[in-house]
Formats: C-alpha cells, sequence, structure tokens
C-alpha cells in the first residue's frame, strides 16, 4: 500500500484539473445534454486519458529529475527522490499506462490519438531537452494546453468551436508558465539556476514584463472571443463573463507577485477562495447564457 500511495503521489491527481480544458470542446460547441450525452461521455473519456498520459509524463519527468529533485528543498520530497517509490515500479507504471491509454484513444478518434502522441512527443521533448531553454519551455507547456483542447476537439463531433479560443488557452497558459517560473525563481533566489537550470535564462524585471504582455493579450483575446465568435448571441451578452476573466487574471498576478505565490498554479487553485469563486462564477455565467437562458440573437 506505501508504493500504491507513492506511486498516486507521483502521477499528481491534483494537477489533472489542467486537462479539464479537454471539455472545452463539448461546452463551448454547446453539446451538453441529458438526452443527448454521447458527446460527454466522449469529452470525459478523453479526460481520463489525458490524466493516464499526463501522469505518465509526470512520472517519466521524476525519473529524469531524480538527483535534481534531490537538491531541491521541496521537491526532495517526491516520492522518487525520496526513495518511497521504486525506480521498477514506476517505470513498470509508466509503461502500462501507455499500453491502456493509446488503444483506446485511437479507438475514440484516430485524430484524438494523434493528438495524444504528440501531446506525450512533446513532453517528452520537453523533459529531456526543452525544458533548459528559456521562453520555449513556456512556449512547449503552453502548447500542452492547446494539444488538450484540440484533443477535446477531435474526440467528438464539433460544428462551431471558435478558433480565439485556441488563442485564449494558449495566452492563459503562458500566463500561468510565467509565473510558475518567476515565483520559483522567486522561491530558489541565489540558488535557483542549481535546481532548474533554465531559470539562469529569466530575471524577475524580464518575467514581469512578459507577465504584464501576456495578461493584456489575454484580456484582449477573450473579450474579442465574447462578441465575435459565430456561436454567441448577437447581443454580445456573453461580454458579462468578461469581468469575472479579469478578477481571476488580476487575482493570479496579485498571489504570484504579493503572496510570492504560483510555483504549483494548481494548488492556488484549489486553495485561494476569491479565485476559486471568481472561477465558478465565470463558469455558470457561461452554462447559463449557453444552456438555460438561450438569449435570442
Amino acid at each position: 500500500m506505501k508504493v500504491l500511495r507513492a506511486l498516486l503521489k507521483t502521477m499528481r491527481p491534483r494537477q489533472w484539473i489542467k486537462n479539464s480544458v479537454v471539455l472545452a470542446g463539448v461546452v463551448f460547441d454547446q453539446q451538453l445534454s441529458i438526452s443527448h450525452p454521447t458527446p460527454l461521455l466522449r469529452s470525459l473519456a478523453g479526460l481520463v486519458l489525458f490524466c493516464l498520459l499526463s501522469s505518465t509524463v509526470y512520472i517519466i519527468n521524476d525519473l529524469v529529475d531524480i538527483d535534481a529533485d534531490r537538491a531541491h528543498p521541496q521537491k526532495r520530497n517526491r516520492p522518487l527522490a525520496s526513495g518511497t517509490l521504486p525506480v521498477p515500479v514506476a517505470v513498470a507504471a509508466a509503461a502500462i499506462f501507455l499500453v491502456v491509454t493509446f488503444p483506446i484513444a485511437y479507438w475514440l478518434s484516430p485524430g484524438f490519438a494523434a493528438i495524444c502522441a504528440g501531446y506525450f512527443i512533446l513532453n517528452l521533448l520537453y523533459s529531456f531537452w526543452i525544458k533548459h531553454i528559456p521562453i520555449l519551455d513556456v512556449l512547449s507547456l503552453a502548447a500542452g494546453f492547446v494539444l488538450r483542447v484540440a484533443g477535446g476537439v477531435l474526440v467528438i463531433t464539433v460544428a462551431r468551436f471558435s478558433p480565439w479560443l485556441y488563442v485564449v488557452t494558449t495566452l492563459l497558459a503562458l500566463y500561468l508558465g510565467f509565473g510558475k517560473r518567476r515565483a520559483e525563481l522567486a522561491l530558489l533566489a541565489d540558488g535557483a539556476t542549481s535546481h532548474r537550470r533554465v531559470l539562469d535564462g529569466y530575471t524577475i524585471p524580464l518575467l514581469d514584463q512578459f507577465l504584464t504582455i501576456v495578461s493584456s493579450t489575454t484580456i484582449i483575446a477573450y473579450s474579442l472571443y465574447t462578441f465575435t465568435a459565430p456561436n454567441l448571441p448577437t447581443n454580445h451578452v456573453m461580454m458579462l463573463t468578461i469581468p469575472f476573466a479579469l478578477y481571476g487574471i488580476f487575482r493570479y498576478l496579485y498571489l504570484v507577485q504579493i503572496k510570492k505565490g504560483g510555483g504549483a498554479p494548481e494548488d492556488m487553485l484549489l486553495s485561494d477562495r476569491p479565485l476559486q469563486i471568481s472561477i465558478l462564477l465565470w463558469g455558470l455565467t457561461v452554462f447559463l447564457i449557453f444552456y438555460i437562458f438561450h438569449f435570442p440573437d
């Protein structure tokens, strides 16, 4: 049981929340329906497969980083770095997850399987090479989010999914990624590069500029989506969601720069009540506009 708990911890279940963007296709194409549940069920299957695939990536990444993690003030407590999870068990688990994931992904959709393969290859490149290259490391993380969204689109038949959502996903992922790098740099201070080599290519002022640029463009892109997407009401009622998006972006920046958070964005999402409320209100407003009120065009 101890080994199984260690394996589950290495799989990072708290980070599975990132895979929820797989559901963007079924939600924003307005295919949530009790009477026609197939699109939702297929999307949920895709979500589970991405959770398995991302957990495989986390296991491989921890295997690659085992020595660096042992020198990190927090990561040294990870199961592989601390020795509570034997390396052979981790290798076997990663292999089993891959054997299970890809055949089911292909059964759901060949295109979805291709997206899964691209996601896995991208993350292998990240683990062994890209994560050491400034800027490109965060761009590759953003690409992973876009692939998740694309997978969610391909696993169902989508009619009116706006390409603006790919742009917003990319920018929001960059925003979170640069915030994470800033938090790591602030936490590790002078010893940052000994724990994560890529941090040698960043400074806090540079990351603050990146955050300013990306947060601004995220707001602009999302605002453009709310009144240009083809499947939205022509009375632009979707713009009512903009204040919640604004607050969420500003709140995250506040947590990163004032509260010195952001090292694990998923932890902030699961612990910061104001951020949770803003996301909940945004999601509720989207749901009401798409599925309840049916505002006339």
